[in-house]
């Protein structure tokens, strides 16, 4: 993917380009839910997260500080 030059030079940024497309997936699916807020779970869908949780050290949100 091709970024618009800025001062002469093409930047790419792959990760903030991933984070921009998490976060814009992230808005699309809370518009979806008419009006309610996302469940932990569904926010974890979203970013692709689940699988990591499933088979990970069973680490709960709670408490992470985040």
């Amino acid at each position: 993917m091709r970024v618009a030059p800025v001062g002469g030079t093409a930047v790419q940024d792959h990760e903030a380009l991933a984070e921009i497309e998490l976060c814009g997936e992230l808005i699309i699916a809370a518009s979806a839910a008419g009006g309610e807020r996302l469940s932990m779970e569904s926010i974890d869908e979203v970013l692709r997260v689940g699988e990591e949780r499933a088979g990970g050290a069973g680490g709960s949100r709670a408490g992470s500080g985040s």
